[in-house]
């Protein structure tokens, strides 16, 4: 007997499933635990647990997702499992998935609908996630948040040299070297100083690169 236990972030709490594993009675030995996101196969304890089956060892998770989340990898490794490995797997969230029952024509055929189902499901939440967190994310630029590491202070001499180059003392080059800034970034700086709006659209007519 043997169970798997997956959480997507080590801040996540397996207890659940080990839980669920205990009570099962799987020997504490036999319990494989990946904290890792589930869009792969290559984790280490899994592939552990893996090259320790033998034919007719029955393994245990709580939920199709637990396995894993990419539909495709799913249905290829239950098959590896099933039909390489020659092991049993149950779902426990998901008594159909049992491949100790029905192991005839029909308990089969039932058994791959539901799983392809299942599997289906677990990679269309990841995707939706996915989704929601992007939305998130451009709603909160919207709101005005920032992410990424906070802006560098402007150097010392910035506005000195921000005043030459609009005096055309210097170029825009020359002014960017001075103020050891790429010329992109003096310029951008620049003109986030320089308001009225209408005055930056000035700006951007004697911009000039030598």
């Amino acid at each position: 007997m043997y169970g798997y236990v997956r959480v997507s972030t080590r801040e996540q709490n397996e207890d659940r499933q080990l839980i669920a594993m205990q009570e099962l009675c799987v020997p504490e030995r036999n319990i494989f635990v990946d904290k890792q996101s589930g869009k792969d196969f290559d984790r280490p304890q899994y592939q552990r647990m893996v090259r320790r089956f033998r034919p007719d060892d029955l393994l245990y998770i709580k939920s199709i997702d637990r396995l894993g989340r990419s539909y495709t990898e799913i249905l290829e490794q239950w098959r590896v499992l099933t039909k390489e490995k020659r092991i049993d797997i149950v779902v426990l969230d998901m008594p159909l998935l049992d491949t100790r029952r029905g192991k005839d024509l029909v308990g089969t055929f039932l058994s791959d609908i539901v799983l392809q189902v299942l599997s289906f499901v677990a990679e269309n939440e990841r995707s939706n996630i996915r989704q929601r967190q992007a939305e998130g994310i451009a709603a909160a630029k919207a709101r005005g948040v920032r992410f990424g590491r906070p802006p560098l202070p402007l150097p010392e001499n910035f506005g000195q040299i921000h005043k030459d180059w609009r005096g055309k003392k210097m170029t825009l080059r020359q002014a960017a070297r001075a103020c050891a800034m790429p010329v992109g970034t003096f310029y951008s700086k620049a003109v986030k100083l320089e308001d009225p709006p209408e005055q930056r659209a000035a700006c951007s007519e004697d911009r000039q690169i030598f």
